[in-house]
């Protein structure tokens, strides 16, 4: 019997996908364009494909060094969280009886409700003053916030592995920390996979962290660097948005190869 087609359903996707394409399009057409087609339409396609406006957009935001400054914060805030809050995690999961674990999971979990913007000026005080204005002090800081939402999704899927496995871990005579390693943390794969792909999407596109942390301009990330097409009398389009194109495409290919990761995981992590 041939399946109906839920068309709400069906509508409201077509309509999802079509506000996320307009953007997409105008945004690749400003980038190949020059002023003058520009201001004529900002939908029209162009007439010509001014491919210099990357070239000059590299150019304008020494793209490279920013590139690379954005991947060893990425890829350093990667390890670390990963290494650090599932350890937290799983000593919070297995303990989650006990008043003082249960309560510190509840703290960190609180901390999901506080905006940043009221602890920006202390942390700026604080970062300053130990000399952790830098990018040691910006993957410190990424490590520290992600905590909140990491160790609800990490809790949420330990308690969902069987305690069986690592008493027989122990029986065989693994100590708690080989257990960890050996048994638990293999089994996380999955919810690696998410923890990951999230804080690398924050780490890469965050933006206001960066500002004001980072005292150094030789130390500016790549949506610290847009900055530069914003002037006092204007704006350059064509190459800003050819330099956002160009920032933004790393973690979209790695959105798109694993997307399916960040749905599975987190509905995992969230429902034991």
């Amino acid at each position: 019997m041939r399946e109906r087609t839920n068309w709400p359903v069906t509508i409201f996707i077509a309509l999802g996908s079509v506000a996320i394409l307009i953007p997409l399009y105008i945004s690749i057409s400003i980038a190949l364009k020059n002023p003058q087609e520009l201001a004529e339409s900002a939908l029209s396609l162009p007439l010509n494909f001014h491919w210099e406006n990357f070239t000059k957009a590299i150019e304008v935001t020494n793209f490279f060094n920013a590139f690379k400054n954005s991947s060893i914060i990425t890829i350093f805030t990667l390890v670390f969280t990963l290494l650090t809050n599932s350890l937290v995690a799983y000593g919070i999961a297995r303990n989650m009886h006990r008043k003082l674990f249960r309560n510190l999971y509840y703290y960190f979990v609180s901390a999901l409700f506080i905006p940043f913007p009221i602890i920006m000026l202390p942390i700026v005080k604080q970062t300053s003053a130990l000399g952790l204005n830098n990018t040691a002090g910006l993957i410190l800081l990424y490590v520290v916030y992600g905590m909140a939402m990491n160790i609800f999704i990490y809790v949420g899927y330990i308690r969902s592995i069987p305690i069986e496995l690592e008493e027989a871990a122990i029986v065989d005579g693994c100590s708690t920390w080989g257990v960890f390693w050996k048994v638990i943390f293999p089994l996380l794969t999955p919810i690696n996979a998410t923890v990951g792909i999230l804080t690398c999407l924050w780490a890469w596109n965050d933006f206001l962290l960066p500002l004001v942390i980072l005292s150094d301009s030789a130390d500016a990330t790549l949506p610290l660097v847009q900055y530069v097409f914003q002037t006092e009398f204007g704006a350059d389009y064509n190459l800003a948005f050819a330099s956002y194109l160009m920032a933004m495409a790393p973690m979209v290919i790695v959105y798109l190869f694993a997307q399916k990761w960040i749905i599975g995981g987190v509905v995992k992590g969230a429902i034991k």
